[in-house]
């Protein structure tokens, strides 16, 4: 049984700006797909997209023949809402983004590959103490980044993640993954060689989650030792 730490004042206050932006954003797209719900009923098609419905004003009028005056007052004011949400999504992202910038241990961590600084703060404000797990698996399987374990005697059976642990944190982990799988590509260091012949193996998904793994651990010794992150050094083709 693992018991949650107590956390700092400092880090409830990190951790009010995440949950207040993820609440904003989760607004704003069920707001999108309300309008485009809306507008699809009159007849008017949105494409889909954070940036479709920035120029509803413009769609409006130019179809003004498939609206009443009040039905055209009605979208003018969900956009205006839209715009609100919009407007907190940015206002709590920039908070986070200036918390991330002050914490040295935000910026020593954002040296990592795929590690922004929305998951930077993230993992500071949610992990108090690294101490706390004798392993950086320890602290991967806590996000829930391993392989569940279905093995008896010496047969090792492993089935998808557990998915154990904080859901937000580790989504940022995983899309931290993909963002540096599409990075790596055309590099040719040793971390980004082995998630290239990773990727034709397993394929790109499992090697995102893998890459999250890896990130995880690195997290937990930088947090746990205080060392620095050292950049994979590039491989000479020989």
């Amino acid at each position: 049984m693992r018991f949650v730490p107590l956390k700092s004042i400092e880090q409830q206050d990190i951790l009010l700006l995440h949950r207040a932006r993820e609440l904003a954003m989760k607004q704003r797209v069920a707001q999108s797909n309300q309008i485009r719900g809306f507008l699809a009923e009159y007849g008017i098609v949105v494409s889909k997209g954070a940036g479709s419905l920035e120029k509803l004003p413009e769609i409006l009028s130019e179809h003004k023949d498939k609206l009443t005056p009040q039905a055209h007052h009605v979208f003018m004011q969900l956009h205006e809402q839209l715009k609100t949400y919009s407007k907190q999504v940015e206002h709590y992202t920039k908070q986070v983004e200036r918390h991330a910038a002050q914490d040295a241990r935000c910026v020593a961590i954002q040296e990592i590959e795929g590690i922004g600084p929305i998951t930077a703060s993230a993992i500071v404000g949610t992990v108090s103490d690294a101490s706390v797990f004798k392993s950086g698996r320890e602290m991967a399987a806590w996000l829930g980044l391993v392989p569940k374990q279905h093995s008896s005697g010496n047969k090792v059976i492993l089935g998808s993640i557990s998915k154990r642990g904080d859901s937000y944190l580790r989504a940022l982990l995983i899309h931290g993954g993909r963002s540096f799988l599409k990075s790596c590509t055309n590099k040719h260091d040793k971390k980004s060689n082995w998630a290239n012949n990773k990727k034709l193996r397993a394929g790109y998904n499992k090697t995102a989650v893998a890459i999250a793994n890896k990130n995880a651990r690195t997290i937990w010794a930088m947090l746990a030792t205080g060392e620095s992150y050292r950049k994979p050094q590039p491989v000479n083709a020989a």
